[in-house]
């Protein structure tokens, strides 16, 4: 296919395609950052994709003292689901199961909007009848007892219905470790995108995947097009000297959000240049067939 050419790396004329999500977003505080971390880091454990997972989850931002709710240190976690109603189940489940359980842990409302999904007004049922309502500054908690004191929990959270799933690049390294290189620039830079996530181990996804098999049943399958194992005996996207391809997968709660993150990737991993990082970038699409969300590499270029 045609490419662009910035700072020796090559640039597909493709783009990435997207999808209309369900989101939500909470606040973690705990009584130091280690603990705030660990709550974090077990909620959005497990949820990667919606293929397998139910929802995809990521830390948004780490947030200081001074700008949360009760002055500890705190992370906005953002949860996307196909849903409403998977949304949340997904919420109260995760909250429940790893945030209520963290010690010293607390958790407030992270979006605003005129839908509202349950959080502490569910929640404080484990509470036995022993829970207690709270009102202050306009808004409702909910203080349920544990043996290490009080879980307060804000009783619900805003919703999104115009979060957006599945922005992606494709980065192509003539090795493992100059792909790794490339998607980990990719990662530091998105990482300072507000209201972004890449919901993978590190941001970074090995098993990019197409829709369907040859398997009955299945959802999703190897993209044996970008797979070097592959070249020779399938039809491959991979020239002659690219034997690894990582992908970032992004998450946003807005349109605008999965545009400004692929926008920072793109410019670290070309800042970085082939001889450290990837040789090109591409993105995976389906025609137009997955979602209305259409991203075209040339019109994010730095």
């Amino acid at each position: 296919m045609p490419e662009l050419n910035v700072n020796g790396v090559a640039i597909d004329d493709t783009y990435a395609e997207a999808f209309g999500m369900r989101a939500t977003a909470i606040v973690i505080t705990g009584p130091n950052r280690k603990w705030m971390r660990q709550a974090a880091a077990s909620m959005t454990g497990f949820a990667t994709s919606v293929i397998g997972c139910g929802c995809e989850a990521a830390v948004d931002a780490e947030i200081p003292p001074s700008e949360t709710p009760d002055g500890r240190p705190g992370c906005r976690v953002m949860v996307f689901a196909v849903s409403s109603d998977e949304l949340q189940k997904q919420l109260l489940n995760r909250v429940g199961q790893c945030v209520l359980t963290t010690p010293g842990s607390a958790c407030f409302a992270g979006l605003e909007g005129p839908t509202q999904l349950k959080l502490g007004s569910a929640l404080r049922y484990f509470g036995d009848g022993w829970q207690v309502s709270k009102k202050l500054g306009g808004r409702h908690f909910w203080r349920i007892p544990v043996m290490d004191g009080e879980f307060v929990c804000e009783a619900t959270t805003g919703m999104t219905k115009e979060a957006v799933g599945g922005g992606n690049l494709l980065l192509l390294a003539q090795s493992s470790g100059k792909a790794m290189a490339a998607a980990e620039a990719a990662v530091a830079a998105i990482h300072h995108v507000p209201g972004a996530i890449m919901p993978f181990p590190g941001g970074v996804v090995r098993s990019g995947s197409k829709i369907g098999g040859k398997y009955k049943g299945v959802i999703a399958s190897t993209n044996e097009a970008f797979a070097p194992t592959l070249r020779g005996v399938a039809k491959s996207q991979l020239g002659p000297d690219i034997n690894a391809v990582l992908e970032i997968v992004i998450d946003g709660e807005t349109s605008d959000a999965v545009a400004a993150a692929m926008k920072a990737g793109l410019e670290a991993v070309t800042d970085l240049g082939p001889g450290r990082g990837a040789t090109r970038i591409s993105a995976g699409n389906y025609g137009g067939k997955l979602g209305k969300f259409l991203y075209h590499l040339k019109d994010l270029l730095p």
